[in-house]
């Protein structure tokens, strides 16, 4: 792969994975306004995204799937503002052993 790019674009790509974090709170957060106003398949694929996201930051697997089974906005506002005050940490969800 490195191979493939340049010297700068292997260092932009190494800044975007070090900001993964950062870049996926500003996501889930934009997503939120997003669903507030859309409806039909767009609204589908941004709780898609959502979910996607969400795994990606290692929730809790039981809050992932409330979020999803309710499908409202303000259930996933929440889970937002909880990661922002530090309620709710990244990586919490809990991984079986091999």
């Amino acid at each position: 792969m490195a191979k493939d790019f340049s010297p700068h674009q292997q260092k932009v790509i190494k800044r975007y994975y070090e900001n993964r974090d950062a870049i996926d709170d500003q996501r889930l957060a934009e997503l939120v306004t997003n669903l507030y106003l859309s409806s039909g398949k767009k609204q589908e694929k941004m709780w898609v995204t959502a979910e996607d996201i969400m795994t990606r930051m290692e929730l809790p697997a039981t809050r992932i799937a409330h979020v999803m089974e309710s499908k409202d906005p303000a259930v996933l506002a929440r889970v937002v503002e909880e990661l922002q005050n530090g309620k709710l940490t990244k990586g919490t969800a809990k991984k079986k052993k091999a």
